[in-house]
């Protein structure tokens, strides 16, 4: 049951009207409760109208090495973007939205958010001057980060607003939700969360330990580095200038997630230091470390955690040996590979899941007028962010 408001603290503007802001053209990001349903809503038309062109014209997009999706899947794609835009549209209504639509967008934002999961490979290929392996597949991870961002979004502001709560800072507080922000204080995680994160982590050694073996000439699990060269394609090696190096690309990627990782964890993750030059001692958006963190992370803990499964079944007799392909010749150098994955995505994906908890419990900000109505609720607070910040 939602929380009414008390007469006098009844919000001027609420989510499906137009909040009061006198300059609503130049802080539009702080009204994104009010725009992120149409904006869904926009994308799934987008979104459908690109699928359904790219099926009906045959053009492969790929979603991993060797395959692509089928023009049946693209519908089905196309379908569920459209129901979840129309979802997210309706949850724009003051009234509490259902729990039908809620449920709706989440499993979609779920969806999207796996079929996101090849993002960092394509950042690690474009950063490396590499290129893009696949135009098409590019746009297609893009699209669906963007869904699955705009859905989150939806569902979050919504399940606020259903408690009577602040859609945007989830704080229940007088005045609309467009005022200015108050951030907390920089800070570390806790030492028990870092020390979990760490272990975590630990699971991508034997796996970039082995393609990095690989990479530098040498043989790991009865397989040549030759073999190995001649099994990948050069887009899942990687960039030439990288495995020159001794650098896969994977590995880099990989590389990639665990700096994010460490700004999570630690406080130049909320204020850039000093290193990054004209940015330095400016407050870092949220949404910045937040948003890939958690697109990254939930999908691959989820396939880490099938690899490792599966692994287990092999491993045990449970299912039948899986037949050995290049490089490999024996079915248990297959499962070896196929446990290391495990430890690595789910590992890596579930150390990302603990540390984007921890960075949004330290800095999420409230609304000015909830931090003026109990300073208390905002421990270290610090001043108000200026005009831009939201």
């Amino acid at each position: 049951m939602a929380v009414p408001f008390p007469e006098q603290q009844r919000p001027r503007r609420w989510p499906g009207q137009q909040p009061e802001h006198r300059h609503r053209h130049r802080h539009w990001h702080r009204r994104w409760p009010a725009w992120a349903p149409a904006a869904a809503a926009g994308w799934g038309v987008l979104y459908a109208a690109v699928q359904t062109g790219w099926a009906l014209t045959g053009t492969t997009v790929p979603w991993k090495a060797h395959s692509a999706y089928p023009p049946a899947a693209q519908f089905v794609l196309a379908a569920l973007a459209l129901a979840a835009g129309a979802a997210a549209y309706a949850a724009r209504a003051p009234r509490r939205p259902g729990p039908a639509a809620r449920a709706a967008v989440a499993a979609a934002s779920a969806v999207f958010a796996v079929g996101a999961t090849g993002l960092p490979i394509h950042f690690v290929a474009l950063v490396t001057l590499s290129g893009a392996e696949s135009a098409t597949g590019l746009a297609q991870v893009l699209l669906n980060a963007v869904g699955a961002a705009l859905l989150l979004l939806v569902l979050l502001s919504s399940r606020r607003r259903s408690h009577g709560r602040c859609p945007r800072c989830g704080r229940e507080h007088p005045g609309a939700f467009d005022g200015p922000l108050v951030h907390p204080a920089a800070s570390t995680a806790a030492r028990r969360t870092r020390l979990a994160a760490y272990l975590l982590a630990c699971g991508l050694l034997p796996w970039a330990g082995a393609k990095t073996v690989w990479t530098l000439g040498g043989s790991a699990l009865g397989v040549t580095a030759a073999e190995w060269d001649r099994a990948v394609t050069p887009g899942e090696s990687g960039a030439a200038a990288t495995a020159a190096a001794g650098i896969d690309v994977t590995v880099l990627a990989a590389a990639v997630a665990l700096f994010l990782l460490l700004g999570l964890l630690h406080p130049w993750g909320q204020v850039f230091p000093r290193w990054t030059l004209p940015l330095a001692g400016r407050r870092v958006p949220r949404l910045l470390p937040l948003l890939p963190a958690w697109l990254t992370g939930v999908p691959l803990a989820v396939y880490g955690a099938v690899l490792n499964v599966l692994a287990v079944l092999l491993a045990t007799g449970v299912l039948a040996p899986a037949e050995p392909g290049p490089p490999f010749t024996a079915a248990r150098q297959v499962n070896w590979m196929v446990e290391f994955g495990g430890l690595a995505f789910a590992g890596l994906g579930s150390a990302l899941v603990l540390a984007a908890r921890s960075y949004g419990a330290r800095t999420r900000p409230v609304c000015a007028a909830a931090d003026r109505a109990d300073p208390a609720g905002v421990p270290g607070a610090s001043l108000p962010a200026a005009e831009g910040d939201g």
